[in-house]
């Protein structure tokens, strides 16, 4: 267990990164608890296997501890991290061999998810506080899972999800709505959903 300093609790990633890379080991333990929980989320939608997923984790701090010297003070440390985890977790994927769905084009996908009727990326937000919604996630190809978990789980910025996805802003958005109106799709497929709020009103 880590003994934390109380000035841990507030110091920039920034400077934990570079105390790592002159061997401060507590440094690294507290960057590794800040940032443990995105890069397993990351890892097991893009691993699709828990084991998996862990392995990556590990890997992922691994490479940070040893590449810490290397890091630039201008990009975040999650984006930096989050980048390394993908990374690995696409090499393990490649490993086993595993292919993933081709494009459907945007018509198709804009009709499943229910186009002139209801707003998609609309219904696909009012369904976020239901049950419904993991497995809606779960029946997506990774590359969704990926994108809408950098986005809209672990919040990054656009300019920041699309350096951990190596590709540019534009394909980024384009990416992303598409998820969403994959998303919206299958919520579309396994239930009725709602689209009012707690108090009766339209979102």
């Amino acid at each position: 267990m880590l003994d934390r300093h109380p000035k841990d609790e507030s110091t920039p990633d920034r400077d934990l990164i570079a105390r790592t890379a002159s061997g401060d080991g507590r440094a690294f333990e507290r960057l590794v608890q800040r940032h443990a929980a995105a890069v397993l989320r990351l890892a097991t939608v893009v691993t699709d296997d828990p084991a998996s997923a862990e392995d990556v984790l590990q890997q992922t701090f691994l490479s940070a501890y040893r590449n810490a010297a290397s890091f630039r003070a201008e990009a975040s440390a999650r984006t930096w991290l989050l980048t390394i985890a993908r990374n690995a977790a696409y090499r393990l994927r490649a490993k086993r061999g595993r292919e993933d769905l081709m494009d459907e084009p945007l018509m198709t996908l804009g009709l499943e998810a229910g186009w002139g009727s209801d707003d998609p990326e609309a219904l696909a937000i009012a369904a976020e506080r239901r049950d419904t919604l993991t497995w809606a996630l779960q029946t997506l190809s990774f590359t969704d899972r990926e994108v809408l978990i950098l986005r809209d789980v672990e919040g990054l910025n656009g300019r920041e999800a699309a350096e951990v996805l190596g590709i540019t802003g534009r394909a980024l958005k384009s990416r992303l709505h598409r998820a969403r109106l994959r998303l919206a799709g299958a919520l579309r497929a396994s239930t009725d959903i709602d689209l009012t709020d707690e108090g009766g009103g339209k979102r």
